[in-house]
């Protein structure tokens, strides 16, 4: 798994808003069979997939706006800290979480791993009982006239 934990500094964070634009015109004008990039610096033509060129794009911008960046394959195995990170919960909460049959792990030792993908899928699963919540919230804030509209 590779993280990087500092921010981007000023000058990357310039070189990646100065560098987005062109690179998502040159991505969307690029032809899917095409695959290829050109590199100025050594004039080195490499391929590269579709899906890591827009995944660049994605770093790109996070980078213009001072995000950290981490790249974790998805079928990694992530401590209790990690995911906790990524839900932005504290650490206590995720192991409760564990405990409660929430979210699959495994133990390696005294150590509590949890698949990527089984993270993901708990996160995505909160992301739509948060919407339905809003959702009925917002329904029942305008049968009670409560003044939204």
């Amino acid at each position: 798994m590779e993280a990087v934990v500092e921010r981007p500094t000023l000058q990357d964070q310039q070189v990646a808003r100065e560098s987005l634009p062109l690179f998502t015109k040159a991505i969307a004008q690029k032809e899917p069979e095409q695959g290829g990039i050109q590199i100025q610096a050594n004039s080195l033509s490499i391929t590269i997939p579709d899906k890591a060129l827009h995944l660049l794009a994605v770093i790109l911008s996070s980078m213009a706006q001072g995000k950290a960046i981490s790249l974790i394959p998805s079928d990694s195995e992530i401590s209790t800290q990690q995911a906790a990170d990524m839900l932005n919960v504290s650490r206590p909460h995720v192991v409760k979480l564990l405990k409660a049959g929430m979210i699959p792990f495994k133990k390696v030792g005294s150590h509590r791993r949890i698949l990527l993908e089984d993270l993901l899928i708990y996160a995505n699963q909160q992301k739509e009982t948060r919407q339905e919540n809003l959702q009925f919230l917002t329904q029942q804030a305008q049968e009670l006239n409560l003044g939204y509209e």
